[in-house]
């Protein structure tokens, strides 16, 4: 029971400053509960058993935390869990794409001062320039401007 507590003190704080290294950095706060709690361990193998046994646990320790480190980095084992790509694409990038000022359409909705009208073959979300327009209403496009399509009746 005794190496069990310690050995899960020791593997509990390798994995808090493993996880501190790799998945939340800059906080510090899980790196020094890990540090922590590995201090803790070796601290309650030096007071639960002899010197010897204490020290080589204290080395043992030592050497597994930094070669689990030193070996995760240059095998590159870590890579797995990093975020290689960005999203470089945008929202609607291609919404107003074939419209045109004076297009003419009729709302599907009512538009309050947003709603829905069908413009050419697309059905697509416009506001208003003059306030309500009901439903089934010609509608023309006047501005196209950040990705917003305004109408009027």
């Amino acid at each position: 029971m005794v190496w069990f507590v310690l050995s899960t003190l020791l593997l509990i704080g390798l994995i808090l400053v493993i996880s501190e290294i790799l998945f939340i950095p800059g906080t510090t706060i899980i790196g020094i509960i890990g540090v922590l709690v590995t201090a803790v361990g070796i601290y309650y193998a030096f007071v639960t058993f002899e010197k010897q046994v204490a020290g080589m646990v204290l080395i043992a320790t030592l050497v597994l935390n930094l070669g689990a480190l030193i070996y995760g980095f240059r095998t590159g084992a870590w890579k797995k869990f990093a975020l290689k790509s960005t999203v470089k694409s945008r929202v609607f990038d291609d919404r107003l794409k074939g419209l045109e000022l004076g297009m003419k359409g009729t709302t599907i909705s009512d538009i309050k001062p947003i709603g829905k009208a069908e413009i050419g073959d697309g059905i697509y979300e416009v506001k208003s320039e003059s306030g309500f327009i009901s439903v089934g209403t010609s509608v023309f496009i006047t501005k196209l401007e950040n990705n917003t399509i305004i109408i009027k009746s």
